[in-house]
């Protein structure tokens, strides 16, 4: 099948990058109150939500961000060929809105806002928000069934607690989602890990429940066909979500994070892992911990929408042959 036109994106031959109203990658605006919603087959939204970051804040800025950086984004890969906005319906959904002064609230009115994609038949490709969101976007996805998950980070996101008992932040999602049977530890592998660390409690989590941890010197003497093709090996064929936090990223190419960790892959490697998830079952994706404040050249925010249009590339296809 081919795209609808309604949902194609406005060409820089028409409209100039720097003018029109911004949404992600120059689509149509299609919230759920809109009449053509229900034809919404990958939708793209924006999760302006950073109430579980513990340092430096910043991601509740990111959608915008990521928004104003996208109108570089084209509409073919350059290496693949494929056009994604030719193959399904895509469309900027919009936001969810958070409570800035409640996590509990904000986290119910994130699984919300997904329970309504997962009705429409909508596969989610996310813009956060701090790492703490994809917990409750995974309440959505994971409720019927526990997920398998590709995780690119610097950090496993695997802690207990912070500060003596707070459980919701953006180093818990993980453990909270594997606690809360979303996700299927031995289908999860978490790639790119490294920094210094406060103890060994998260890893021994990750040991304990069979979650396979890469970390990024593995990675580097490994690199990137071979330890995808093994992560790909751990998810399998089932339904797998994709989790890209930035600052797997190295900061050289990424300053634009809040808790940045030194020795990460260059910006042509963090392509590169995307493009070896073809042909994997992925029911959603994230792109998080993106921080407008630390990103002053806006390096940052155009790598993160790149990075958001390679999962599209990967994505698409698989929808579109449902």
């Amino acid at each position: 099948m081919t795209s609808d036109p309604f949902f194609h994106p406005i060409s820089g031959m028409d409209l100039p990058r720097f003018a029109g109203m911004p949404s992600f990658m120059r689509l149509p605006y299609v919230p759920p109150t809109h009449d053509r919603f229900a034809d919404v087959q990958l939708g793209l939204v924006g999760v302006p939500w950073d109430s579980g970051t513990t340092n430096r804040p910043g991601p509740r800025h990111g959608p915008r961000q990521l928004r104003d950086a996208s109108t570089m984004i084209r509409a073919q890969h350059a290496v693949s060929g494929v056009r994604p906005f030719d193959l399904v319906n895509c469309a900027d959904v919009g936001d969810v809105g958070p409570n800035p002064a409640d996590i509990q609230d904000s986290m119910n009115r994130i699984t919300d806002f997904y329970d309504q994609l997962r009705e429409a038949g909508i596969t989610p490709m996310t813009a956060g928000g701090d790492h703490l969101s994809s917990l409750p976007i995974l309440r959505s996805l994971g409720r019927d069934a526990p997920l398998g998950m590709i995780h690119f980070d610097s950090h496993t996101d695997l802690f207990h607690s912070y500060f003596g008992g707070t459980m919701y932040t953006h180093g818990t999602p993980f453990r909270r989602a594997v606690e809360e049977g979303l996700l299927d530890p031995k289908r999860v592998c978490m790639i790119g890990i490294r920094g210094s660390a406060y103890d060994t409690e998260d890893r021994d989590f990750a040991d304990s429940v069979g979650i396979r941890v890469i970390p990024i010197e593995e990675f580097h003497d490994r690199g990137v066909k071979d330890v995808m093709a093994e992560a790909r090996e751990i998810a399998g064929s089932g339904d797998t979500y994709v989790s890209y936090d930035i600052d797997f990223v190295d900061p050289t190419f990424a300053p634009g994070t809040g808790t940045p960790e030194v020795g990460g892959p260059n910006s042509y490697q963090a392509l590169q892992v995307v493009r070896e998830l073809e042909g994997m079952n992925i029911v959603g994706a994230d792109m998080v911990e993106v921080s407008p404040p630390f990103d002053t050249s806006g390096g940052t925010a155009f790598l993160g929408v790149s990075i958001m249009f390679e999962l599209m590339c990967v994505m698409a296809p698989q929808i579109a042959s449902a």
